[in-house]
C-alpha cells in the first residue's frame, strides 16, 4: 500500500498533536517494513524528521492549518501521489480532497465549550471559526473511510453528536505519556537547581495550557481555601507550566485581584528542567473538566509523584484508581482533597505506586501497532 500522513503538526513532545504525529510516525518506521509512507511537513518541521526506514519519504506541504491554502491547494498536493489513503491525525481535512482517508479524532472541546472565551477574537470571527470547525469535523467523520479516537470515551462523544456515525466506524488507539527520563543529576542538585530558578519546597505543580475549560481559577481559589484553612502554617507553593499567552495573562491578573500568594507561573520551560519540576513535587494536580486523553497526570505518575485529579470526561478511564479524585468544580471539597494529599504520607506512597503501575499499560509502540493494524484493514 501507499500511505500518505499528514504530518505538518509534527514537532516537540511538549505539545499534543505534535507529539502523536511525531510518535506514530516514528514507531510506525520500526514496525512496517512492507508499504511506502509519504510524510508531509511544513517549513518549519521539514528539518525535524530525519526518515529511518527506506519506505518513509517526506515531502513538503507548507501550507498552514486550518488556513485557505490548505483547503485550495493541500488537496491537489495529496491526489499527485494517488495514495491508497491517507491519515489525518486531526480533523482538519480539506473539503475538496474526496479520495480515501482515516482520521483521528482527540477530542470535541470546541463543541462541548462553543463559548466566545476560547477564543482571542471577535465575537462575529469566533462565530464564523465555530461554524467552519463544525462543518469541517462532520466532512472529517462522515467522509472518513474509519474513524480513530484516542479514547472509549471520545468515541461515546462522537456517538453523542454524530448520531449517523456507526460504532463500528469508529476505533480506539490510545496515546501515551513521555516516559520518565532517569538523570544523572544528584537529588541534591536539582533542589539547588530548582532554588535558584525560585522554586521553593514544597510545591504543588500543574502544566498545561490556561484555557477555560482546564478550570484553573477553581485551582487557584481551591488553593487559596487550602492556605487559609487546612496548611496549618505550612509554607507551599503552587506552581503553573503553560506557554506565555492571553489565557495565562488573565490567569495572572485573576491572581493578584484575589490576593492568592505563593502561586507561581512559569513560561518556557526547557524540557530539562520540566523533568526535575516533575520529579520533585510534592504533588500534581490537574483540574480539568474536559479531556480527550488527559497526557499531563500520566506523565506525572511516570515520575512516581502522587496525583489529584478531576473525575471529568476520560479521566477515570485513562487513570483508573492511580490518583486521588476530586470535585473540581466545588471548591472547598477540591480544597480538603489537596489537604489529604499533602499532609497523608501513606496516600502520596500508595498514590506514587498505583501511577508507576499504570504508565505501564501504555506506550506509543502500542499505539502504532493498534493503528498498524487499521491502516491493514482499510482496503
Amino acid at each position: 500500500m501507499k500511505i500518505g500522513i499528514d504530518a505538518r503538526f509534527f514537532g516537540p513532545e511538549s505539545k499534543g498533536l505534535g507529539r502523536y504525529t511525531k510518535k506514530l510516525i516514528e514507531e510506525l518506521e520500526k514496525i512496517d517494513e512492507e508499504n511506502e509512507y509519504i510524510i508531509f511537513l511544513t517549513k518549519d518541521n521539514y528539518d525535524l524528521y530525519i526518515p529511518k526506514n527506506s519506505n518513509f519519504r517526506k515531502v513538503l506541504a507548507d501550507y498552514k492549518w486550518y488556513s485557505w491554502k490548505e483547503q485550495l491547494f493541500m488537496p491537489f498536493k495529496l491526489k499527485r501521489e494517488k495514495f491508497d489513503f491517507v491519515h489525518f491525525p486531526h480533523f482538519n481535512v480539506p473539503f475538496l480532497y474526496r479520495d480515501k482517508f482515516v482520521v483521528t479524532i482527540h477530542d470535541l472541546i470546541l463543541l462541548k465549550f462553543p463559548t466566545h472565551e476560547n477564543s482571542t477574537r471577535s465575537k462575529f470571527m469566533y462565530k464564523i471559526k465555530f461554524l467552519m470547525y463544525k462543518r469541517v469535523i462532520h466532512h472529517a467523520l462522515n467522509k472518513s473511510l474509519k474513524i480513530i479516537s484516542v479514547s472509549e470515551f471520545t468515541k461515546k462523544d462522537i456517538l453523542r453528536h454524530y448520531w449517523n456515525i456507526s460504532p463500528k466506524k469508529i476505533s480506539i488507539t490510545h496515546e501515551a505519556g513521555h516516559k520518565a527520563h532517569l538523570t544523572t543529576v544528584p537529588e541534591k542538585i536539582q533542589k539547588e537547581i530548582l532554588r535558584k530558578s525560585k522554586i521553593n519546597f514544597p510545591y504543588m505543580l500543574y502544566v498545561g495550557n490556561a484555557y477555560p475549560h482546564k478550570n484553573l481559577n477553581k485551582l487557584v481559589e481551591s488553593f487559596k481555601i487550602w492556605q487559609k484553612k487546612y496548611s496549618q502554617s505550612q509554607d507551599m507553593e503552587l506552581v503553573l507550566v503553560g506557554r506565555d499567552d492571553y489565557f495565562y495573562r488573565k490567569l495572572r491578573k485573576f491572581v493578584n485581584e484575589k490576593n492568592i500568594d505563593n502561586v507561581k507561573i512559569l513560561h518556557t520551560v526547557k524540557d530539562d528542567f520540566l523533568q526535575i519540576l516533575y520529579r520533585n513535587a510534592h504533588l500534581f494536580v490537574f483540574p480539568s473538566l474536559y479531556e480527550g486523553f488527559g497526557l499531563p497526570p500520566l506523565e506525572a505518575c511516570s515520575y512516581g509523584t502522587p496525583v489529584v485529579s478531576s473525575k471529568e470526561s476520560c479521566m477515570p478511564e485513562i487513570l483508573g484508581d492511580a490518583v486521588k479524585y476530586t470535585d473540581v468544580k466545588d471548591e472547598n471539597k477540591f480544597a480538603k482533597n489537596l489537604s489529604e494529599v499533602v499532609s497523608d504520607i501513606e496516600l502520596r506512597k500508595k498514590l506514587s505506586e498505583r501511577g508507576l503501575k499504570k504508565v505501564r499499560e501504555y506506550s506509543w509502540k502500542k499505539t502504532a501497532n493498534e493503528t498498524y493494524e487499521i491502516y491493514k484493514n482499510m482496503l
